[in-house]
């Protein structure tokens, strides 16, 4: 946290003449870095803290970032440091230059990265932009500049699980993209597991797209289909005699193959139906146990 912190500072120094502020989010951890957040607020006045009462996720501490800033541009970046601080200044010259509302980063190469991360990411992306029917851009994260009209607007959308990137591109403005590589994680191993990338993609999907349930209606349509044509068939074989005591074989693969179909689409609908009841219940997107130096 302490090199996260130098670095940005560095990145920072003679930027903005109105000066800056530091936010961070404490999303729950278990380690040191609360105490050390408390040590760099006590020393210097810019640094912000906000802790949550317990880990809520990578989404809802971004949303509290944004929530909870008072500049006309946020920059938002993780501190494990992957995404490189040194480009701030790259970002706000394109910024100003562009006159633009967002610059957003594109990984060009994914240092640290297995094989499987990133051929699933690069799979997730183009998926998602098939479900979303938009072009939401591919190969980012939630690496980027945004201004204060970008800021207004995200921190009136009510919805609880948010799909942060996704919904800044459904947004519109004007967005320009910033190639660059990014590093290996600097220190420790990442809490972001395989089921909280799921977890992301489902809010992704479920959140961002109805077309999940268009593709299971098709699903439906051509499994009844195929139900029609296997009892034409059937009923071909009894009235021309060639009709015999029929297999095993077909009958489990017709039992299997609709037993999918209905289970698949019984799952999609439940998965909205759940992300409706997490809308009704209403409950905050996170609760801030301290905030230290934030009005």
């Amino acid at each position: 946290m302490h090199t996260a912190y130098e670095r940005i500072t560095a990145a920072l120094q003679g930027q903005w003449n109105k000066g800056y502020e530091l936010l961070f989010i404490n999303d729950g951890s278990k380690d040191a870095t609360l105490d050390i957040l408390r040590q760099l607020a006590a020393t210097d006045s810019k640094v912000k803290l906000i802790s949550f009462s317990r880990n809520f996720g990578h989404q809802a501490a971004v949303a509290a970032g944004i929530a909870h800033c008072k500049g006309d541009v946020a920059i938002i970046i993780d501190a494990d440091l992957q995404d490189p601080p040194e480009l701030f200044e790259k970002m706000v010259s394109i910024y100003r230059e562009q006159d633009c509302n967002v610059v957003y980063g594109v990984r060009k190469e994914r240092k640290g990265e297995t094989f499987f991360k990133k051929i699933t990411a690069r799979l997730f992306y183009r998926l998602l932009n098939w479900l979303a029917g938009m072009d939401l851009n591919t190969d980012t994260g939630d690496f980027r500049l945004v201004d204060r009209k970008v800021i207004n607007t995200f921190n009136n959308f009510g919805e609880k699980n948010k799909y942060i990137r996704g919904i800044i591109s459904w947004m519109g403005f004007k967005q320009i993209p910033l190639q660059y590589d990014r590093d290996a994680r600097h220190h420790g191993k990442t809490k972001y597991t395989l089921s909280k990338m799921f977890h992301l993609a489902g809010i992704a999907m479920f959140y961002f797209s109805k077309k999940p349930l268009k593709v299971s209606l098709t699903l439906g349509f051509i499994s009844i289909l195929i139900g029609i044509i296997l009892t034409v068939w059937v009923l071909y074989q009894q009235f021309s005699g060639a009709y015999t005591v029929p297999g095993w074989a077909s009958t489990i693969i017709t039992i299997i193959f609709f037993g999918g179909v209905q289970l698949l689409t019984v799952g999609v609908v439940g998965e909205y139906i759940g992300n409706i009841l997490d809308e009704v219940k209403n409950r905050p997107e996170y609760i801030v146990d301290e905030k230290v130096n934030v009005e």
